[in-house]
């Protein structure tokens, strides 16, 4: 079976305060939200800013 991976760089602001749950038995699970914003001319010239929210979550060693 072949073993599939995504790495993604998001760069933005985050919405709320990151949060951390231990879960018992070493694990832990940690929740968040990145807000990325992206600034473009509208077709009649015009500046516009598109926000975007993106969920993490994140498990065992890369959430602690």
């Amino acid at each position: 079976m072949m073993t599939l991976k995504n790495k993604v760089q998001l760069m933005g602001n985050l919405g709320r305060d990151p949060e951390l749950k231990d879960l018992g038995n070493g694990q832990f699970m940690l929740k968040l939200s990145i807000a990325t914003n992206e600034r473009f001319r509208s077709g009649e010239g015009e500046w516009k800013e598109d926000t975007q929210w993106h969920p993490v979550v994140a498990w065992g060693k890369q959430a602690q």
